[in-house]
């Protein structure tokens, strides 16, 4: 079962993932273009930087895979361990090693997200640079 920590982290990835996709440049007809043929330019130009790029905006990255389970518990045994080899209260030490262990594993959970939505930005605006070429090319301003 999933707890609470990883539903959350794993929908802010999914948010941050469709945020980032979502984010497209605003196209103008310069040279008086109908809609029709914004329209095509748009499909053509959508095909073109996605061939050139190799991204999908339509298809975002999949969420990063949750981080291993354990923190806690692996904090609690370590915790166990010290205060059985210092002659301290073992549960007291154990509970301490839990709370290390459960913020080692949320900060290692937060860097990966971070990384994750970073490359995902830079792929986005890859890709946005390469649809807004292609518009430019045919007489759009792209904003």
């Amino acid at each position: 079962m999933k707890s609470m920590t990883q539903i959350a982290i794993g929908a802010a990835i999914l948010s941050l993932s469709f945020a980032a996709w979502a984010q497209n440049p605003s196209v103008y007809p310069a040279k008086g273009q109908s809609a029709t043929q914004q329209s095509k330019d748009d499909g053509e130009c959508y095909a073109w930087a996605k061939k050139s790029t190799g991204i999908d905006p339509a298809s975002p990255p999949p969420a990063a895979a949750p981080q291993r389970k354990g923190g806690v518990a692996r904090g609690a045994a370590a915790g166990a361990a010290v205060g059985a080899i210092g002659g301290n209260d073992v549960g007291n030490a154990a509970a301490k090693g839990a709370v290390v262990g459960g913020v080692a594993q949320r900060s290692r959970a937060k860097g990966a997200q971070q990384q994750a939505s970073a490359q995902q930005s830079q792929q986005s605006q890859t890709y946005n640079n390469a649809y807004a070429a292609c518009m430019s090319g045919r007489g759009y301003t792209v904003k």
